[in-house]
Formats: structure tokens, C-alpha cells, sequence
């Protein structure tokens, strides 16, 4: 899998988005990572190892705690720079954890997705209830909760279940499309200021999301 990874970065030429995330050359050798809102910035704080992803990552602008990394409130007003690509692979990682992966499997042929119901039937304990969750509630928690602009800018590749349903109609067609660009919903970079994106994909429903079912069945049986 590394070597994938590897060929993603050779497929992408700096200057590209990640996310939220402006990924451009350094000047000389190297790369500059920063908020894709901060590309015009010059007063910004400047880290200079991998790791400092995971602290610039933890926050949000208001000093709130990001308990999904691919949520779009990345905070602003960093720049980190990184002398090598595999620095370059684990600050990515670190800000959306597995993506890279995820990218390079279905670039491969190789990612598989699950379905909604089939990982809510696999539940247990107090996160069972949340398989009793009914068709039309799904088609308004996925719509809401994995928005692009407001919940989570993953481009969505399962389905509600295994007879192929979308997740949910009342999102547009785009935010299942991997060519476009999700976090372009959340960004306030001018329009038609496009750049290479390599899109962050959502093989399987996450545990927040059944989370969020076991409450809206909790909710309705209260």
C-alpha cells in the first residue's frame, strides 16, 4: 500500500487541495502544507515537524474539541512545513486519518464499501437499537448530518443497503461523485480558483453516524 501512496503524490503535482487542506512546493525541496482559506496569508504560525498535524487538527477556530476529522472546520492561521513526501504522507494521515489509504485502494480497484443497514445489523450492545432505525429517518439523518458544507466533506461510496439505495435523496448528486470536490462547499476561496483535489471517500458508514441513528431511535421511541 505504500508504494500507492506513493503514486498518488506523482498523480497530483503540488499545488493541490486535500480537504481543507493546500498542499504546495517549497521552495528549493520540500512542502507546505496550510488551510486552503490561508493560501494569500503571509502572518501565519509556522510548524516544522509532521506531528504538529495532530495539534493543529485537534481544534477548531473556536477552541472546540474536532471529534470528526473530516468535519469542515479545520482551523486557520497555520503553515506547516515539511522537508520530505513521507513527512509529508504521515501530516495527512494525521489530519484525515486512513483517507490516503482509502484513496489508494479505490484508485487500485480494491475498496470495498458497506452498506448502512449491514453496519448497523452488526451492532451491539447499547448500539444495537440503532438497526431499528426506519428508511425515511436515515434518508433525513445522512442528509443532514454528512452535508459537505456543515457535517462531513467525505464523498459518500456505500449505500443504505445491499439492494443499492442511495444514502439519501435529499443530498445532491455531487456529494457521491469523487470528482468533486467536497470541501469547495465549506471554502472561501473565489470561485473558478480550481486546483488539483484529491477527494477524501467514505467506503463505510462512520461511528458517529451510528451514533447519531441510535439517537433518532431513542428519540422517537422516548
Amino acid at each position: 500500500m505504500a508504494d500507492s501512496i506513493e503514486e498518488i503524490f506523482n498523480g497530483f503535482a503540488a499545488p493541490f487541495s486535500f480537504g481543507q487542506i493546500l498542499v504546495t512546493k517549497r521552495e528549493g525541496a520540500g512542502f507546505v502544507l496550510l488551510h486552503r482559506d490561508d493560501a494569500s496569508l503571509d502572518q501565519l504560525q509556522t510548524y516544522q515537524d509532521a506531528e504538529s498535524a495532530i495539534e493543529i487538527a485537534k481544534y477548531d477556530d473556536a477552541g472546540n474539541y474536532r471529534s470528526l476529522k473530516t468535519a469542515p472546520n479545520l482551523r486557520h492561521g497555520w503553515r506547516l512545513e515539511l522537508a520530505t513526501v513521507e513527512e509529508l504522507r504521515r501530516a495527512l494521515d494525521y489530519f484525515y486519518p486512513s483517507r490516503l489509504a482509502v484513496f489508494a485502494a479505490w484508485k487500485s480497484g480494491y475498496l470495498k464499501t458497506t452498506a448502512l443497514r449491514e453496519t448497523l445489523d452488526r451492532q451491539s450492545g447499547m448500539y444495537r437499537a440503532a438497526a431499528k432505525i426506519s428508511d425515511p429517518q436515515i434518508n433525513d439523518l445522512v442528509a443532514d448530518f454528512c452535508r459537505s458544507d456543515s457535517g462531513c466533506i467525505r464523498t459518500i461510496l456505500w449505500e443504505r443497503d445491499r439492494n443499492g439505495v442511495i444514502a439519501s435523496t435529499k443530498l445532491p448528486k455531487e456529494k457521491f461523485d469523487p470528482v468533486v470536490d467536497q470541501a469547495a462547499a465549506c471554502s472561501r476561496r473565489p470561485a473558478g480558483d480550481a486546483r488539483a483535489s484529491v477527494p477524501l471517500l467514505c467506503q463505510e458508514p462512520c461511528n458517529l453516524l451510528v451514533a447519531e441513528c441510535r439517537k433518532v431511535v431513542k428519540g422517537a421511541s422516548a
